[in-house]
């Protein structure tokens, strides 16, 4: 299973959010690329990288950022935030994105977004499919949507869909455990499909049953920031699994 560590953008500056409230804005001492540094270097090849000025505004805004990051490290960055048009996607991929994760644009545009799944390939569009109350939201979760999570998952899914990040908004930034029976039930409907659990997750405990559900991922933030969640555990989890796949 991946780790992948989220680092939210604002200004350039890493913040946190709870259940996506900018009420709840909680800066961090740490830079992105600081943060970065520090999961490379515990065995982390991936991050998912939240441009939340993008995702208000509707357009990218923190590629600087992006730039930077790739420049830097050798970290396979998703990008998420403000992703509407062929040219903030072109952008994105331009700046260093090895994957971008779109989700407002999927719900007013499915036929965009599917067009980008066939022209980007699949294996660099990811599905976000945000929920609270098995209902999607959308505009960095300010907006809500009558649409059902798996109706909307299912029509991408018969339209080549790879990659599904779903989040369960009511437990975002609560630190109080993740939406297990969800994940289970989301794997047990898209057997194929590669899904990143995120929202919840409260430390090295929560992600092993993660594991246990099946998913492809886990996406986590404040575990890690707030001191729940070390490097050290971390790099041991990423050497013990890199032993057992040997």
């Amino acid at each position: 299973m991946w780790i992948v560590p989220s680092i939210t953008v604002t200004h350039g500056r890493t913040i946190r959010l709870t259940q996506g409230d900018p009420n709840s804005e909680k800066a961090y001492d740490s830079s992105p690329l600081d943060l970065a540094e520090e999961f490379l270097e515990a065995g982390i090849t991936r991050i998912h990288l939240v441009d939340m000025d993008g995702a208000t505004k509707g357009d990218p805004v923190n590629l600087p950022t992006l730039e930077m990051l790739t420049a830097y490290t050798d970290l396979k960055i998703n990008f998420a935030g403000g992703l509407h048009t062929d040219g903030a996607m072109t952008k994105a991929f331009e700046c260093g994105a090895k994957s971008i994760t779109a989700a407002t644009i999927a719900v007013y545009n499915k036929e965009l977004f599917t067009d980008w799944i066939m022209s980007y390939g699949r294996d660099k569009i990811v599905l976000a499919a945000d929920t609270l109350h098995g209902k999607i939201r959308v505009g960095g979760w300010q907006k809500g949507t009558e649409i059902n999570l798996f109706e909307h998952v299912q029509y991408f899914y018969d339209r080549g869909l790879k990659y599904l990040k779903t989040t369960d908004i009511s437990k975002d930034g609560l630190m109080s455990g993740p939406s297990f029976e969800l994940y289970t039930k989301l794997k047990s409907e898209f057997p194929d499909l590669n899904i990143f659990a995120s929202g919840g997750v409260r430390n090295m405990d929560d992600i092993l049953k993660l594991e246990d559900t099946g998913v492809t991922g886990v996406i986590f933030g404040k575990a890690y920031y707030e001191g729940n969640i070390t490097l050290k555990e971390i790099e041991n989890y990423i050497s013990s699994r890199k032993l057992n796949n040997n």
